[in-house]
């Protein structure tokens, strides 16, 4: 985790106190006692399947095939291949149920 000098905007460096730990500035006289735990988390927002499909219009334009629907037994579905792996890996197949009141996808 990286923590900055509130004064200067340099990167802190860790050192051992008299008493603990603390924060110090190699470019201006700031020190910051580290009287606890310090620790963060960032998670990274996923991007939704559509984003990765080209968006809510990258469906109107599929291709239409014979492929039962695992919610609703429609028997056509619109469907896409993509390469997601490395080149030497088969493509994914990805399947939106044709009947608009399901729209289910899968992918195989």
């Amino acid at each position: 985790m990286l923590t900055f000098c509130p004064e200067c905007g340099c990167t802190l460096q860790i050192e051992q106190g008299d008493q603990c730990n603390r924060f110090s500035c190699p470019a201006c006289p700031y020190v910051c006692p580290v009287t606890h735990s310090v620790s963060s988390r960032i998670y990274p927002k996923l991007k939704d399947i559509d984003d990765v499909l080209g968006g809510p219009g990258a469906w109107e334009n599929a291709q239409i095939t014979d492929e039962r629907c695992p919610v609703c037994s429609h028997e056509r579905a619109y469907f896409m291949q993509l390469q997601t792996r490395s080149a030497d890996e088969p493509m994914t197949i990805f399947y939106r149920c044709a009947n608009n009141a399901c729209a289910h996808r899968w992918k195989e």
